[in-house]
């Protein structure tokens, strides 16, 4: 298998803008980058999904080169929806420094910022050098822009795709690169970029674009998606993303163990075939979990993740730590106590509508404090009851889950 059939078989290929990118590829030795903006303060999983290519090309003898881009995120990529709204610069720059180290941090290549060279450029410049040869009749054309035009977009988000071709331009003539890796997303946005330096420089670069990761809904791994999952650990702890791995469709997660790990075919192929034959033990969804977070946040961090996830199923709540506790139960309803009778407490928290049912509730067996049964609806509830940090957590039948912390 080559290099160029793994990565299709892996599900990475998109489009290429050049059949001559196949042989390319398969040789080695190009330089590319691929790039994100600073729009929030750490890489979310949607990232990590199209940032491993680098790894991938590396080991098959490609340059990498990441690019956090402050000045075009100081501008905002069109959504191919509605306008964003502009974040505060002061915020952009925090972004851009958390970015930088993570990204250094977790994929271990050299990180440039367009902020370098388009800082300094002035508007005459700006338009003479590089608006001059892009049409914008050929800019309407792109799809994301097409989709914005109805709903509006501005004149700097219309722009964001000649300063995207401009960093392309600058790394071509002044660091070699030929090509630039992306999601299938900004395909409009890199092609530009192929037009811009064909026109001025008469080169041919290339272009790679891989599908976007999406649930089993379609729906992409995303901030703007509302499902963000961060690669800081202290921002979707690895249990969180345990839980989410674990969780993983039965129709996506082969999909995911062949674009987010490093598993070699082989191994994923068995995997899949145990998988098939044991569903219920998702034996190819706990694969996809250690890969993951062994890679992002270490071994040690993944035996941690799975000690959480068995101690909260068991019940164990007192071996755990306030973090790990929140962090579980992150999802549940959070509520506040007042010291007094078990029975009262629970009404006074909504836990129960009434006293009669807490008391009905408690009788039955059907109320645990802490994973311990109680059975004493006059059992005081007081804060020497909590956990460490205050917590108190609350199980009503077998499923329904409460979080509490006294006022």
């Amino acid at each position: 298998m080559t290099f160029y059939e793994e990565l299709e078989w892996r599900g990475l290929v998109n489009q290429i803008s050049s059949p001559d990118l196949i042989e390319k590829l398969n040789k080695g030795g190009l330089t590319f980058y691929i790039g994100t903006d600073p729009t929030a303060d750490s890489l979310h999983l949607g990232h990590y999904s199209s940032f491993l290519i680098t790894r991938r090309m590396k080991e098959h003898g490609h340059h990498p080169i990441l690019l956090v881009g402050l000045a075009t995120g100081l501008i905002g990529d069109p959504r191919g929806t509605v306008e964003r709204e502009l974040q505060q610069k002061e915020e952009v720059f925090r972004n851009y420094e958390a970015l930088r180290a993570q990204v250094e941090r977790v994929f271990g290549f050299e990180v440039v910022n367009n902020y370098d060279w388009i800082n300094g450029m002035n508007v005459i410049d700006f338009f003479r050098d590089y608006g001059k040869y892009i049409n914008v009749g050929y800019m309407l054309t792109k799809d994301h822009v097409r989709r914005q035009m109805e709903s509006g977009i501005s004149y700097a988000e219309f722009s964001y795709m000649l300063i995207q071709a401009i960093d392309f331009k600058h790394l071509h003539e002044t660091r070699g690169v030929d090509l630039q890796v992306a999601g299938s997303d900004q395909w409009g946005n890199i092609t530009t970029g192929i037009e811009l330096i064909r026109k001025t420089t008469g080169d041919e670069v290339y272009a790679l674009t891989m599908p976007l990761v999406t649930d089993a809904q379609g729906n992409k791994f995303g901030k703007s998606e509302g499902n963000a999952l961060w690669l800081d650990k202290e921002k979707t702890s690895s249990y969180e993303l345990y839980q989410f791995l674990l969780n993983s469709d039965d129709a996506c997660v082969i999909t995911y163990l062949k674009r987010l790990t490093f598993l070699s075919p082989e191994e994923i192929t068995e995997i899949e075939a145990r998988h098939l034959e044991h569903p219920e033990q998702r034996i190819a969804q706990k694969a996809l979990a250690r890969e993951i977070i062994t890679d992002l946040h270490g071994e040690a961090e993944f035996e941690h993740a799975v000690a959480v996830s068995e101690k909260l199923f068991a019940g164990d709540f007192k071996s755990l730590s306030a973090r790990d506790i929140k962090s579980g139960m992150k999802n549940v309803p959070q509520v506040s106590l007042t010291e007094g009778p078990l029975a009262d407490v629970l009404v006074a928290a909504k836990v129960c509508s009434s006293k009669r049912e807490a008391r009905e509730f408690i009788g039955n067996g059907a109320i645990s404090i802490n994973g311990e049964i109680v059975k004493d609806a006059a059992w005081p509830l007081t804060k020497e009851s909590a956990l460490e940090g205050g917590i108190v957590i609350i199980r009503r039948g077998k499923k329904k889950f409460y979080m509490g912390e006294f006022a």
